[in-house]
């Protein structure tokens, strides 16, 4: 069974791209898609987060609220809004914030490599989640959220890519955000197969986000092969929809952290029991760390500078040299008794985009009382624990930018 493959893309006609295209179903709450999504009827939010057009304060994971993500999905297609590839194509997608630009390639991969661990993962799954991409790709039979792919950087994929990319698009688009989608359709047979050999040839591929969405094709994946007497491996429903990028050029944000309390403690207790492991400085500033083993404490209104000795980070472990693990081991397991990151209320997340001033946001209301600002993750530590078979601690990883939904969908035939 091929690593990736072309497959017949369902996507919006060019003139109505900007009208579809959405940010990820979760990256937005309820409230914040119905306000994106008024008066714009062919927005694939209609889709992604239907609960939107039912009554206010139905349960996001009703079974009317995956009826009517169908519904609306069949209305778009009926309607001209989304078409269908007639032949297996793949296509160049480039993603462009400010400065930053990278370009990958939109494919369906393979289930069967999933699971042997070709595709390589780097994070446990909540089965809750997983139940609602389930019950997502069977209301519409069809991957409508892709999972992010990255890949060590490969001289072959790029230059094909390159040469895709200096025809003219099928079409570019500017999200809200700012950041511009653009798209092209491969349709030259010779790339296309050149494409393939390229990845076919990879050792690995990695789960850069998206584990629920993966995990979820796979138990589709499962149900329909033994329901299928005349399963035969080559089904649509043995791949997931997926965009490809090369290592190199992901983003990887800083995703910081939040604490509800200081365990019974007072500020300046606190401040003293960090600095049996760390260096603690005041600064007048914000602090955003800017190498490993430092971070920023935000705490009564004042940001301190911590900083660990090299010489207790954990160098060959590539889990417990992460800045997320290092907090954790040395701070918030035996300081603020926190060691269910999954579970524990008195513990949230903050991702990088929200800004330090996101972070500051939290605590001055009260709502929290201290925030911690960590140096981001890194992609070579990211498939280091990959290829260790380990996982990472839970919110390891803000990748920006964000994919659009609506770009390209994967029928389930």
């Amino acid at each position: 069974m091929a690593l990736i493959r072309p497959f017949t893309g369902l996507r919006p006609l060019p003139e109505q791209a900007a009208a579809v295209i959405a940010p990820p179903y979760d990256v937005v709450t309820a409230v914040e898609a119905r306000a994106r999504a008024a008066g714009r009827p062919w927005s694939f939010l209609h889709i992604s987060r239907a609960e939107i057009d039912l009554p206010e304060g139905t349960d996001p994971h009703a079974p009317e609220v995956y009826a009517k993500a169908a519904e609306n999905l069949e209305r778009m297609v009926a309607e001209g809004i989304l078409h269908r590839d007639t032949q297996p194509r793949y296509c160049a997608y480039r993603l462009t914030r400010g400065a930053q630009t990278q370009t990958g390639l939109v494919a369906v991969a393979s289930v069967a490599a999933y699971e042997s661990g070709r595709i390589r993962r780097h994070e446990f799954t909540r089965p809750d989640k997983e139940d609602d991409r389930v019950r997502q790709i069977e209301a519409l039979h069809a991957q409508t959220g892709p999972v992010l792919l990255t890949y060590r950087q490969d001289a072959a994929v790029a230059e094909l890519l390159a040469g895709v990319t200096a025809e003219a698009p099928e079409f570019g688009v500017t999200a809200d955000d700012s950041v511009v989608h653009t798209l092209w359709v491969i349709r030259d047979p010779e790339v296309t197969a050149a494409l393939s050999s390229a990845f076919e040839a990879m050792q690995s591929l990695y789960i850069a986000d998206g584990h629920h969405r993966s995990a979820a094709a796979a138990r589709v994946a499962a149900n329909r092969k033994a329901a299928n007497p005349a399963h035969a491996g080559e089904e649509s429903y043995n791949y997931f929809l997926a965009v490809l990028f090369p290592h190199d050029q992901m983003c990887i944000l800083d995703y910081n952290r939040v604490v509800r309390d200081l365990n019974g403690m007072r500020p300046e207790t606190f401040l003293e029991s960090l600095a049996a492991e760390f260096r603690v400085e005041q600064e007048p500033e914000p602090v955003r760390p800017s190498a490993r083993g430092e971070f920023g404490l935000y705490l009564a209104a004042r940001w301190y500078r911590l900083t660990l000795d090299p010489a207790c980070i954990p160098a060959a472990d590539p889990v417990g040299r992460l800045d997320v693990s290092l907090l954790t081991d040395r701070v918030l397991e035996p300081l603020l008794g926190i060691v269910d990151l999954r579970r524990d209320p008195r513990i949230d997340f903050v991702g990088g985009s929200r800004g330090l001033e996101g972070l500051m946001a939290r605590v001055d209301s009260g709502e929290m009382a201290a925030a911690f600002s960590l140096y981001p993750t890194s992609m070579e530590d990211l498939m280091a624990v990959a290829d260790s078979g380990r996982v990472m601690p839970p919110k390891s990883t803000w990748f920006e930018p964000k994919l659009a939904d609506g770009l390209v969908s994967h029928v389930l035939d």
